[in-house]
């Protein structure tokens, strides 16, 4: 992707890239680093959240920098079960009491929400990590057409673990915390829904809540410090059109590139754990995370309609141009959305 961003879109736009990484990053290494610190604290409030969320960090940055792909693909593959587990099982473990008390959920977005929605898409259907996988591609040695039907395969099983597990965070969420009229806003949310599960499936349902939480955002804070700094390296190597043995050599976890910016995702935002607003850090990084899919949609349908003459079997089919091009059109409804709001 970062190829064909350098070889066929102007220079301003690697440059408007490049500072919306480095801002993004900032957001995003403070909203992570405040979530694992909610989630440890909700575990084990005597520990405050600042210091939790400076160890999960710095214990990242160790694993990242110590460890190989392997190791750090089955420590992930860990979590994301643990996570998957417990709080999929959860909404299942809750859906009976809701079909026997004939309760039903309504999807809506209310008045002032589109920020919030927003943060979903942002926060679950993906944003600049997305570029994470084609790295991971070439750690795992998979290269050239054999490959291409098993990365479809992965990615569609992949997103469709994603929407179960954010449809059941968003069945807790609403039969727990707006069934109760709680607002999200700070730490104590996370112990009120831990709370409100205990009163109905007693401590097991609790502690399933917070294990899977923790796992949520811990397996986020791992894939982040360790894809997004191949995404740094590579795009400035581009931009600066090394060789390919050069760009080899800044494009690898032991480059001083890759190390330093691995160091800037996990020191710099330390600072935001001070704004004491936790929530809103996650929000913001979610939002600022979302506005990225747009921008990706529309850059892969240019390209892809760019190079109609390209081997066939290399295209997108028309499924996934008729999925990219609804993307844009989501968009634009919730711009003019809140552009109504606004006037």
């Amino acid at each position: 992707m970062l190829e064909g961003w350098c070889r066929h879109l102007g220079r301003w736009v690697h440059y408007i890239f490049l500072v919306y990484l480095v801002i993004w990053s900032f957001v995003v290494g403070g909203a992570l680093i405040s979530a694992c610190g909610l989630a440890a604290h909700a575990i084990a409030p005597a520990v405050s959240l600042k210091m939790w969320g400076i160890v999960h960090s710095l214990a990242a940055v160790m694993v990242v920098a110590a460890a190989g792909y392997a190791s750090f693909e089955r420590l992930m593959k860990l979590f994301i079960g643990i996570m998957f587990a417990a709080l999929v099982g959860s909404a299942c473990w809750m859906a009976p009491l809701d079909m026997a008390g004939g309760a039903m959920l309504a999807a809506d977005v209310p008045e002032g929400g589109i920020g919030y929605l927003l943060g979903v898409i942002g926060g679950v259907g993906g944003s600049v990590t997305l570029l994470s996988y084609g790295y991971w591609m070439r750690e795992c040695e998979w290269h050239g057409r054999r490959w291409l039907r098993v990365v479809r395969i992965d990615l569609g099983v992949a997103y469709v673990l994603t929407g179960l597990f954010g449809v059941a965070v968003v069945v807790l969420a609403a039969r727990t915390l707006h069934a109760g009229g709680v607002v999200v806003e700070g730490s104590d949310s996370v112990l009120r829904m831990a709370a409100m599960l205990d009163s109905v499936f007693g401590s097991a349902g609790r502690w399933a809540f917070l294990i899977g939480f923790w796992g949520a955002v811990s397996t986020s804070m791992l894939g982040v410090w360790q894809g997004v700094p191949y995404l740094f390296c590579d795009f400035v190597s581009l931009m600066k059109n090394d060789t390919p043995e050069r760009r080899a050599e800044v494009v690898s976890t032991r480059s001083p590139w890759y190390r330093g910016y691995l160091l800037w995702l996990a020191l710099a935002p330390i600072s935001l754990l001070f704004f004491d607003r936790p929530v809103a850090v996650v929000v913001a990084y979610s939002i600022l995370g979302a506005l990225f899919m747009p921008f990706l949609a529309a850059t892969l349908l240019y390209l892809g309609f760019r190079n109609m003459k390209a081997d066939a079997s290399y295209r997108n089919p028309w499924p996934s141009v008729a999925g990219l091009a609804s993307c844009l059109v989501l968009f634009g409804y919730l711009a003019i959305r809140q552009l109504a709001a606004w006037l």
